[in-house]
C-alpha cells in the first residue's frame, strides 16, 4: 500500500532517480512542466539522476537532448543500462577484458567507457553483450547466439519488450532476448529495470543515501525500484493509466503517487482505512459488487471542484489492491471517472 511522508519528497529523499520515456520526455517532447519540477527539485537540495534502459544511445547523447528540451543535465547525470552493464563486465573480467558487443553505439562507449574493449561478432572474447540497436544485422545475432550457446557468458543490458519510436510501439530488445534464450537455452545476467544492477550503478555513480525511483512503468521502474529495496513515485505522465494501476501486483506497487513530477514537492498522506471503505481528501473509495467506485464524500459542484484529483487516484489505487488481495481479482473500472476528464483511461 501507499506510504505517507510529511515532508516533500525532496526533503525525505536525497536522489531522485528519473525514468526518463514518460517521465521526464515522451519521444522527443518534454512532458509538460518537467523541466520546471526537476529545477525545482534540485533547488531543494535534491540530487537529480536520469537512467534508462535504452542502450543504444549514450550518456553524453541523452544529456544533449535533455538540454534541448531545456532540462539541465550533464553527462554524468545520466545512467543508462548499458553502463550498468559495463560494470558487472569488468567487476567479473576485468578491465581490459574483450567483449562480443551486439548493440549499437551507446553500448560500445559504454564498454570503452569502464575499460573494456568491445569486439566483433567473430573476434576472440570472454563474453558477451546485448543491448538494444536498430542497426543489428541477423548474421551478427546468428553468430552470437551460437556463441553464447557453446559458452560464452552473456550480459543483457535490458529485457523490454517494447520501445517507442515515431511510427508507434516496437519491438525493443526484450524481443531478441527471448529469441536468444529459446534458441541458447541460456538466461543472460540482466543490467536494466526491473533488475537491481541499473539503480545500484546510479547511487554510485551519482551519490546519495536515500534515493527515490520515479518511473511511469510499474513492470520496469517500479518493480525495479522494490528489488533493489528502494522507494518509488509513480507518476501518471506514461503508459500507466487506470486499468494498469489497479491491476498492479504487489510486487509492482509504488511508494508515492502523483500525475507528474509536481508529487516531488509536495507532502503525501496515504489513504486511511474506514469501515466503508479508504478515505483521503474528501475521496472515499471502495469495491462493490467487484466494481470500483470512488466518490466525493461532499456532493457540492464547490467541494468536488477544491478536491486534488492525485487524492483520487491514491483512492482507487489502495482500494482496487485491497479488493486484489483478499480475493485475487481485479475489480471492474468501467464505472469509475477520473474527475476532470469524464474517462476512466488516464
Amino acid at each position: 500500500m501507499l506510504l505517507t511522508s510529511a515532508d516533500a519528497l525532496t526533503g525525505a529523499y536525497d536522489l531522485a532517480m528519473l525514468d526518463l520515456d514518460g517521465v521526464v520526455y515522451i519521444g522527443r517532447e518534454a512532458v509538460p512542466g518537467a523541466a520546471g519540477h526537476i529545477a525545482g527539485a534540485r533547488e531543494a537540495g535534491m540530487r537529480v539522476a536520469f537512467i534508462t534502459n535504452n542502450a543504444s544511445r549514450s550518456a553524453a547523447v541523452v544529456a544533449e537532448h535533455l538540454r534541448e528540451l531545456g532540462v539541465t543535465a550533464r553527462t554524468e547525470d545520466v545512467v543508462t543500462s548499458a553502463q550498468a552493464a559495463a560494470r558487472l563486465l569488468v567487476e567479473r573480467f576485468g578491465p581490459g577484458a574483450r567483449v562480443l558487443c551486439l548493440g549499437g553505439p551507446g553500448l560500445e562507449s559504454a564498454l570503452e567507457e569502464a575499460g573494456l574493449v568491445p569486439v566483433a561478432v567473430e573476434a576472440d572474447a570472454v563474453a558477451a553483450v546485448s543491448g538494444y540497436g536498430p542497426d543489428l544485422r541477423w548474421h551478427e545475432i546468428m553468430r552470437a547466439a551460437v556463441r553464447v550457446r557453446d559458452g560464452l557468458p552473456w550480459v543483457a543490458s535490458n529485457t523490454d519488450l517494447t520501445i517507442p519510436t515515431s511510427y508507434g510501439t516496437a519491438p525493443g530488445h526484450g524481443v531478441l532476448v527471448e529469441m536468444m534464450e529459446r534458441y541458447t537455452g541460456v538466461t543472460p545476467q540482466v543490467a536494466g529495470k526491473p533488475a537491481r544492477p541499473l539503480l545500484d550503478e546510479t547511487v554510485r555513480r551519482v551519490g546519495g543515501r536515500r534515493p527515490l525511483m520515479v518511473g511511469d512503468r510499474l513492470d520496469t521502474d517500479i518493480e525495479g525500484a522494490r528489488n533493489a529495496g528502494v522507494d518509488s513515485l509513480l507518476v501518471l505522465t506514461g503508459v500507466t493509466g487506470l486499468a494498469e494501476l489497479v491491476a498492479a501486483r504487489p510486487g509492482e506497487r509504488p511508494s508515492y503517487l502523483a500525475r507528474d513530477l509536481g508529487g516531488l514537492s509536495v507532502a503525501h498522506q496515504a489513504p486511511e482505512r474506514v469501515p466503508d471503505g479508504w478515505r483521503l481528501g474528501g475521496w472515499l473509495g471502495r469495491v462493490e459488487d467487484g466494481r470500483l467506485v470512488v466518490e466525493p464524500v461532499r456532493s457540492g459542484p464547490d467541494d468536488q471542484a477544491s478536491l486534488s484529483v492525485d487524492d483520487w487516484w491514491r483512492v482507487a489505487a489502495v482500494a482496487a489492491w485491497q479488493h486484489q488481495d483478499e480475493t485475487g481479482a481485479v475489480p471492474d473500472i468501467g464505472a469509475a471517472r477520473v474527475p476532470g476528464t469524464g474517462s476512466g483511461a488516464r
